[in-house]
């Protein structure tokens, strides 16, 4: 894949470009995403008559393009990217395509469109993770409310100030899970620490919670598509309860609120983080399919 090369910071304007102009839906696609999680997935990419191709190559598995960014084309740029793949000898494969993808842009009678549900995108009314109302909520709101009777607290913007200090809540947070026994924390904490230091140049928004000077919970996101933000990180103190619920309600609140929807990102298959995700009472879930030649 000798045209590719791999994404740099100052790869920005070009990609970032790409995104403005063709808004997606998906939360993988932003210039941040791709950024920080890169010594995860070793992202490559290129310009194909005026269409952003991309490949990820993530560790513990093969190679796999990403749908293409652009106007127009998009299903020429499938097949070339799927070729691509095929010269290097690596299984032709695309993940992440969103359904409207699949629908104007994929001919089913050459490629197999597989649903990836645990990769599928979580999306909520801003409005509703703001002010939590009705009984669906009542759970929700109980455990904010708790927090906000208890706790004298501060909430601010990301700043220079501020990144040190989320970085210290991020090591205390690894720490106590024992990111180094897990390889799947350990990039994570890799890939908040790569998005923290350069957060000036990458132009994403961050909020912090702070009691007694200290930051006990951050979250970190950007406008993913003109009425949309997506969440891409968000931590807090385990100990102090309420305050998940605390930094997801703040956060919206001060950040998004013009924004009709929020999208908080895909539960990998885990259980735990489903359960969480849905208990929020998604409006809607992007789902996502991986397209596969079938000859």
């Amino acid at each position: 894949m000798d045209e590719f090369k791999p994404i740099e910071l100052t790869d920005k304007g070009v990609i970032s470009g790409f995104f403005a102009a063709d808004p997606p839906q998906v939360s993988e696609l932003t210039f941040t995403n791709l950024f920080m999680w890169r010594h995860r997935y070793a992202p490559l990419w290129r310009v194909w008559k005026d269409m952003l191709l991309m490949v990820l190559r993530p560790d513990d598995s093969g190679p796999y393009g990403l749908p293409p960014v652009g106007m127009k084309r998009k299903g020429e740029a499938l097949d070339l990217l799927c070729a691509d793949l095929a010269r290097q000898h690596l299984e032709p494969r695309v993940c992440r395509a969103d359904r409207d993808f699949v629908e104007r842009y994929v001919d089913q009678d050459r490629y197999l469109a597989l649903e990836d549900r645990d990769n599928s995108d979580y999306v909520y009314l801003t409005g509703n993770l703001i002010d939590l109302p009705g009984r669906k909520y009542h759970g929700k709101k109980n455990h904010l409310n708790k927090f906000i009777k208890n706790n004298q607290f501060q909430y601010r913007e990301l700043d220079e100030e501020l990144v040190e200090l989320c970085l210290n809540l991020q090591e205390e947070w690894c720490q106590l899970r024992e990111c180094t026994l897990n390889p799947g924390l350990l990039q994570e904490n890799l890939a908040i620490s790569e998005a923290l230091k350069h957060h000036r140049n990458l132009g994403f928004a961050g909020g912090a919670i702070l009691i007694d000077s200290k930051v006990q919970a951050f979250a970190l996101g950007e406008e993913l598509n003109p009425d949309t933000a997506v969440i891409h990180i968000e931590k807090a103190n385990p100990d102090i309860p309420g305050l998940y619920a605390a930094i997801n309600q703040q956060f919206c609140a001060h950040a998004w609120s013009h924004l009709k929807y929020v999208n908080r990102e895909q539960d990998l298959g885990l259980e735990g983080l489903r359960k969480a995700k849905l208990s929020y009472n998604p409006e809607k879930i992007v789902e996502k399919f991986t397209l596969v030649p079938k000859n």
